[in-house]
């Protein structure tokens, strides 16, 4: 099963950047938004794909036209927060307000009830387990947060779930699909999106698509736009993971749409037999990493 999603922000949305940090700096760019995303659609009507589009509010209120052409061609929209922010960055309130808006404006414009969401950076930790409570209270009921290793920005380095799962606390249940990872030698990557799926030729990429039988991919309309101007300032380190393979990984995402198993979040929620995927209780007591590191998927 190859989950096809996308992380709808523009080219300079980019954590952990200074020049990038707020609306403020974002307004100081020019949009890219609406070639790439159409380039997407069209790419992914020629091959026939549906796909599960995290938004961001901030698109939605800033250019709603593109969020419409993607509900009109029949994909799945989901929230990817209203602004951009790392969620340990934020209070409760200021995180409930800024889902809670984000949810909001995509509803008012698809007509249709937003019920999955993914953390930008996957910035959800084991230090704000909370924010499971306020998606649950704001009639969330997938998440695709989780980071199973580590990450820049937080992840759970135990968890060695490979597929779906149940998460379980005070009282209720939320369908995780966290991010899929591949064995390569000693070492766990994810390389289902971001600078990994740019960076890695095909003939390794398929070859883990067919060793996996869960594949989460996380793409960016700006992981396929070569053109898109440098953001000025950046470490050299960043720079690289920003924009390298660019010029190859639209080749390379066409490639990954003919393999058999592509779908949307929605498809991928009735493939599941949730009746036998690993249950996770959580208290305030218990470690996730120590609960999670126990459950093999």
């Amino acid at each position: 099963m190859i989950i096809l999603t996308f992380d709808l922000e523009d080219w300079f949305h980019i954590l952990d950047c200074p020049q990038t940090k707020t609306e403020q700096e974002w307004k100081q760019y020019r949009p890219r938004i609406h070639a790439n995303t159409d380039r997407l659609l069209s790419l992914l009507d020629e091959k026939g794909r549906k796909a599960t589009f995290f938004c961001l509010g901030w698109i939605a209120r800033e250019f709603p036209g593109v969020i419409r052409s993607i509900s009109d061609a029949g994909h799945d929209i989901a929230s990817h927060s209203m602004m951009h922010q790392l969620v340990y960055t934020q209070s409760r309130d200021a995180f409930r307000s800024d889902v809670a808006q984000s949810i909001s404006l995509l509803e008012d414009l698809t007509g249709k009830a937003v019920r999955a969401y993914r953390a930008p950076g996957f910035s959800i930790t084991r230090d704000t387990l909370w924010a499971f409570d306020i998606l649950h209270d704001l009639g969330i009921t997938v998440d695709c947060s989780v980071f199973p290793l580590s990450h820049n920005h937080g992840g759970f380095p135990g968890l060695e779930v490979s597929g779906p799962f149940v998460l379980e606390q005070h009282g209720y249940r939320l369908k995780m699909f966290p991010m899929s990872y591949v064995k390569l030698g000693f070492k766990r990557l994810v390389v289902s999106g971001g600078g990994y799926f740019r960076l890695m030729p095909w003939y390794l990429i398929s070859r883990f698509l067919r060793k996996e039988g869960y594949f989460m991919t996380y793409f960016h309309p700006k992981d396929f736009d070569p053109d898109q101007p440098k953001i000025p300032g950046l470490t050299a380190a960043r720079h690289f993971k920003t924009y390298v393979g660019l010029k190859s990984s639209y080749g390379k995402l066409a490639k990954l749409l003919d393999e058999p198993g592509c779908c949307d979040l929605e498809t991928a929620l009735d493939r599941t037999d949730w009746k036998n995927v690993p249950v996770l209780e959580l208290t305030r007591e218990r470690n996730l990493e120590k609960q999670m590191g126990k459950i093999k998927g």
